[in-house]
């Protein structure tokens, strides 16, 4: 008989990492195991990492949440199939990922292997954006010149926290050295910007020849938002918006009626590996470009959504260099080199810490 338990993790940032809605110095993951009663070192495993504050499913109790939740999904259940995730609504994201990943590696013989990928096998390396987080204006030109030495090709600053004309001053920093032949430039606002000041600002940021900015207002402002796109110099994706539409007639209803230039796939926020490729199906048929990201989850969840990013044929610089941000991260065979983040089959996972 399959089983499922989970316990919590607490991961700590290396420094405190800045975002629009505060610092973050630690962050929770809850550990998802699947196995099988008669043979308990078969296993596998995923992780639900809802965001505090983002996240629409991030509960004030969670473990209590999940104890419930897997409860009534693993009662007297035997074997998994297709119609499992069917009972997981797509609002409970996290769990849904963490679950679909978990049973993915199960079947796969609990090896971490979520999809058969040449990432998988360690042929494949994935180009990566590096993530610039918000702080002093020192702060971020340290974490720049850092990822400039480490041979990051792609930069994505957070913005929206400090001082709009400082962070042109940093733009505009960067761009004295490196021309967007050089350099790519993406910046993420979080939803911090106010509607009457947003398109004014990315009016301002046309000079930086950016690639692209995220959400630059808060979500579920689906007129202002289509308005944006329309006029913004700056091509715009969007990110959190994703979350409020769950269904897949909202998903064609929001893309027709906002007409983004990407989507940034999250499936720890967008519904999972099944959200994520609904989606990609409907960003496809209409012709918008879109990349996959992490959002802050251990080794673990970084690894099943780059081996995700291959399975569904990510082109691009992806989002997906965020395990570096841990100090007591799961040692695992994921490796960040020059701008690309690969897995190294020959180096093992270390989940000794992990106890159930």
């Amino acid at each position: 008989m399959l089983q499922a338990s989970f316990i919590k993790y607490q991961l700590n940032f290396s420094f405190g990492a800045g975002t629009s809605r505060g610092v973050l110095h630690q962050k929770d993951s809850f550990f998802i195991k699947i196995s099988d009663k008669d043979n308990p070192l078969h296993f596998g495993l995923g992780e639900a990492a809802p965001l505090s504050g983002l996240s629409l499913d991030a509960k004030p109790n969670y473990e209590a949440f999940l104890n419930q939740q897997l409860k009534i999904y693993f009662q007297n259940l035997s074997a998994l199939d297709n119609d499992f995730w069917q009972a997981i609504p797509p609002e409970e994201s996290a769990l849904r990922f963490a679950l679909e990943t978990a049973w993915l590696d199960f079947q796969h013989g609990g090896k971490r292997l979520i999809f058969d990928t040449n990432f998988a096998k360690g042929q494949e390396k994935i180009p990566i954006n590096g993530l610039i987080w918000m702080g002093d204006k020192a702060f971020m030109i340290k974490q720049i010149a850092q990822k400039l030495e480490q041979g990051f090709t792609c930069l994505k600053m957070k913005v929206g926290a400090i001082d709009f004309a400082e962070e042109c001053s940093i733009l505009k920093h960067i761009r004295q050295q490196f021309n967007k032949q050089n350099l790519t430039l993406r910046v993420d606002a979080n939803g911090a910007w106010a509607t009457a000041e947003a398109l004014e600002r990315l009016q301002a940021l046309e000079q930086f020849d950016l690639h692209s900015i995220e959400q630059p207002i808060a979500p579920q402002q689906w007129e202002h938002m289509s308005l944006l796109c329309e006029k913004s110099p700056v091509p715009i994706a969007l990110d959190e918006e994703l979350m409020y539409a769950p269904t897949t007639p909202q998903k064609k209803i929001l893309l027709e009626q906002v007409k983004p230039n990407f989507i940034v796939l999250k499936p720890t926020l967008h519904g999972g590996v099944a959200g994520s490729q609904a989606w990609i199906e409907l960003a496809q048929e209409l012709q918008v470009p879109w990349w996959i990201t992490s959002a802050l989850e251990s080794n673990v969840g970084l690894n099943a959504i780059c081996q995700l990013a291959s399975h569904l044929g990510a082109s691009g610089f992806q989002g997906l260099g965020t395990g570096q941000l841990y100090t007591n991260n799961l040692a695992s065979p994921l490796q960040v080199n020059s701008g690309f983040i690969q897995s190294l089959p020959q180096e093992s996972w270390n989940l000794e810490s992990l106890t159930f």
